[in-house]
């Protein structure tokens, strides 16, 4: 193995507090970073740098560690432009309009469904994202669930097993019977290719024993839970994740003073969605309210062809600081180390000695330009596992 040392970073993001200015993002002026194969292994004042067999200079940009995207929705085929305009146009949005991609899915191929998990994934990496998590949830058969999740683990090791996305239209009158399947036969077929399990606990989609059931389940199975929780109204979907354990509850938009204490007393992350609310001009989600509660918070685009089809992390952190309370610390430390929490990771979000080199170099001074200049694409260079890729 070859060492590389990126040098004269003018702020290097370390998420780590001890490093540093002391912040809880550990920001270092005029920095570098030595990688050693796929790892970290110093950071430090370019001055102080060790000697490497590559140097890169950075020429003055500010790096960050890879965005940690913990909730997208990739394995499926189809459009749904037709929604998104009209929905636009005043239709508010509900839970059925899935059920549109879930045919569409099902009548895809092997090969275009992986070409377009390929294609996702390769966009959010040129934006910077080098962890990833994915989900089934457009098959809704046994058949179909199992090959998504087969196809995102060619992809990505996080993979999560959403059978119970919505009822399948095949058991629109017999929702138990839905719920048996998703337990039953599909958790056995699925449990294989997953990491995780999780459950649309709303309404339109499964109820608080419903979801119950679908977790503990999972949990038998020896998958770790996450939660759709709280994004259409107030309802269970937090309180049960909390009291399952489960490493997030997603979208939490709708929140009592209740979710919010059990949030800042438990270890579940409230992973918050903002492309969502983006594209179905509904209400922010209160990030302050969430901090101030001592939750932790993720920030992730929940990347899906209905409610949020966008793969752009820097864009979900731009309008976290705009629309809902976030600092521009707070909203880049919950997009990387956040999201890593999200997924129970250790070994990304970070720039210390010992992560997984991926690095992000932007071009700007600065990680604030994320939200300072929205829209602009400022990825100058992209590290995943210590290679280069962009």
């Amino acid at each position: 193995m070859t060492t590389t040392a990126v040098t004269h970073i003018a702020a290097l993001v370390t998420n780590d507090p001890s490093l540093g200015d002391g912040t809880p993002l550990g920001l270092i002026q005029d920095a570098a970073v030595v990688i050693d194969g796929d790892r970290v292994v110093w950071t430090g004042e370019t001055s102080k740098a060790p000697a490497t067999d590559n140097a890169v200079d950075a020429g003055g940009r500010a790096m960050i560690p890879g965005f940690v995207d913990s909730h997208s929705h990739l394995v499926f085929s189809g459009d749904r432009t037709q929604e998104f305009h009209a929905r636009m146009s005043g239709r508010p949005y509900s839970a059925g309009g899935i059920r549109t991609t879930v045919a569409a899915t099902r009548a895809a191929s092997d090969e275009e469904l992986s070409a377009n998990v390929a294609h996702y994934l390769a966009e959010a990496l040129h934006q910077g994202t080098t962890t990833l998590e994915t989900k089934s949830g457009y098959g809704l058969t046994v058949r179909d669930e199992a090959r998504a999740l087969r196809i995102a683990a060619a992809h990505t090791d996080e993979v999560t097993y959403l059978g119970a996305h919505i009822v399948a239209p095949e058991y629109a009158d017999d929702p138990a019977g839905y719920v048996d399947l998703v337990t039953g036969p599909m958790l056995d077929a699925c449990a294989p290719y997953a990491r995780w399990i999780d459950v649309f606990c709303e309404r339109g989609a499964f109820d608080g024993d419903q979801a119950r059931a679908v977790l503990t389940a999972g949990l038998a199975r020896g998958l770790r839970a996450r939660v759709h929780a709280n994004q259409l109204g107030p309802g269970p979907g937090v309180q049960l994740a909390v009291e399952l354990g489960a490493a997030s509850a997603d979208h939490c938009t709708h929140l009592t003073d209740d979710d919010l204490d059990a949030l800042g007393q438990g270890d579940t992350v409230a992973t918050l969605l903002p492309g969502a609310e983006f594209s179905t001009r509904a209400a922010w989600p209160d990030a302050r309210r969430l901090l101030d509660a001592g939750a932790t918070v993720a920030l992730s685009t929940d990347c899906n062809p209905g409610s949020s089809f966008t793969s752009s992390m820097p864009f979900c952190v731009a309008l976290a600081v705009r629309d809902m309370g976030m600092t521009p610390d707070e909203a880049l430390w919950s997009a990387t180390a956040g999201g890593a929490a999200a997924l129970r990771r250790t070994d990304v979000g970070r720039v210390t000695p010992g992560a997984r080199a991926d690095l992000v170099l932007l071009d700007a001074p600065s990680h604030v330009h994320l939200a300072y200049r929205p829209g602009v694409p400022l990825t100058h260079a992209v590290w995943r596992g210590g290679e280069r890729v962009r």
